[in-house]
């Protein structure tokens, strides 16, 4: 079974909004067993919506159309969804009083325009919205179904989960497909396609597909089968003849982010973190503690831009500064070490380098960064001391600058994770 996921609004088109409910829908789908493969935007138009729709169903199985349902003249999704269909609009009544109610329930005036959000297409299947006043609904002919969503997020995804999605399960043909990605940082796409490119031209399932994100690569290893137990079982030896390809650079299957890859690790070990940044200027702490759960491992940080900062906080000496500089590896293994010792912390991670644009030398040039890692292991009775030196600049960027220093903070959380193994 197939379906088009087709989002309206003007709004979209313009970029007023970004369009997340297309990225939803279609991981969703995907795990239900129902095959995606287009996916389409078109504003606020009757006549552009309809070609649209028969595009669609000229393709695939179901449409999927989100928006358009409100109160508004420019809201025009059921009636255009209707008239594909030959069906005539009548008030629903207890999608009327539901909105009566909930009008009244937050002590709004219910205008007369919102009562167009209760008319519906003769014999169709209506789902209830929790979170919003606009139903959505499902409409079915000739072998072909229309399911209409609404387009905030916050109505739209709960509505699928706990309407649409039963709804669907009742048609789809009873295969499953299931999805497991391997995160992968320090190889670029095509350096993933290189090593990887004959397994994945031969692989037809599962297949196997990368993407490219902010500095990683993900690779999607997919597989459909009769279940989802079935479906794993294919998917386990491609994830361990990837892993023997290229295991040193996957730090997680499935993980949300590097972060989160690194919270969930540091809770996994009982250990603590602090870090020391200069040149990152407390992005690591910031992409730390973006994850649920990371106060029970992450103290703290310093954030050390001036040497000053870095003497009397962590502890760097006047000579180190004088003889190496603020931007060298003997300064990041004081500073990792201060921030551990200082904050009491078993992990201290620092970053020191030249973001830009300005403040680079034909010795120390704009993206280098040296990143340091200091981890006292009282338990097993071992002493991790190192710093790694990077050269981020690619001068490929709008914003080469912050670019610097988001890899700089992905790559010293890429060697915490390393350590823990």
């Amino acid at each position: 079974m197939t379906a088009e996921i087709l989002c309206v609004g003007t709004e979209l088109l313009l970029g007023n909004v970004v369009n997340t409910n297309a990225a939803f829908l279609g991981r969703e789908l995907a795990a239900i067993g129902i095959f995606t493969y287009y996916q389409s935007v078109v504003g606020d138009n009757a006549a552009r919506l309809k070609e649209c729709l028969a595009l669609s169903f000229s393709r695939s199985d179901i449409a999927i159309v989100t928006g358009g349902l409100g109160p508004t003249y420019d809201d025009l999704t059921k009636e255009t969804v209707a008239g594909y269909f030959g069906l005539e609009m009548e008030m629903h009544e207890e999608s009327l009083e539901r909105l009566k109610k909930f009008f009244a329930q937050f002590g709004r005036e219910m205008t007369p325009n919102n009562y167009k959000q209760a008319m519906m297409p003769k014999g169709c299947a209506v789902f209830q919205n929790n979170y919003g006043s606009a139903p959505g609904l499902a409409v079915s002919g000739n072998g072909k179904t229309a399911i209409m969503l609404p387009g905030p997020p916050r109505e739209m995804e709960p509505m699928y989960r706990e309407e649409a999605k039963p709804f669907l399960l009742k048609k789809q043909s009873g295969k499953a497909l299931v999805s497991k990605t391997l995160n992968i940082f320090g190889m670029g796409e095509s350096s993933v396609e290189h090593r990887l490119g004959e397994m994945m031209r031969s692989s037809a399932n599962p297949t196997i597909a990368p993407y490219a994100k902010e500095g990683e690569v993900e690779l999607r290893v997919t597989a459909s089968g009769r279940n989802e137990g079935e479906c794993l079982k294919l998917i386990e030896p491609a994830i361990e003849k990837i892993k023997s390809e290229i295991g040193e650079f996957v730090y997680g299957i499935d993980a949300k982010s590097l972060q989160s890859a690194v919270v969930s690790k540091l809770r996994e070990k009982n250990l603590t973190l602090a870090t020391a940044e200069s040149c990152t200027g407390g992005l690591i702490g910031k992409r730390i503690t973006e994850i649920a759960g990371s106060s029970k491992v992450y103290l703290g940080g310093i954030i050390s831009y001036a040497n000053s900062v870095k003497t009397s906080q962590l502890g760097v000496s006047e000579r180190t500064l004088a003889q190496h500089g603020a931007v060298s590896e003997q300064t990041a293994l004081a500073m990792c070490e201060g921030a551990a010792k200082n904050l009491g912390a078993d992990i201290g991670i620092s970053t020191t380098g030249i973001a830009g644009p300005d403040g680079g030398t034909k010795e120390k040039p704009v993206g280098l960064v040296w990143v340091g890692l200091y981890f006292d292991d009282k338990k097993n009775g071992t002493l991790t001391h190192r710093a790694m030196k990077l050269n981020l600049a690619r001068h490929m960027y709008r914003d080469e600058r912050e670019m610097i220093r988001y890899m700089a903070s992905s790559n010293a959380l890429c060697e915490i994770l390393k350590l823990l193994g």
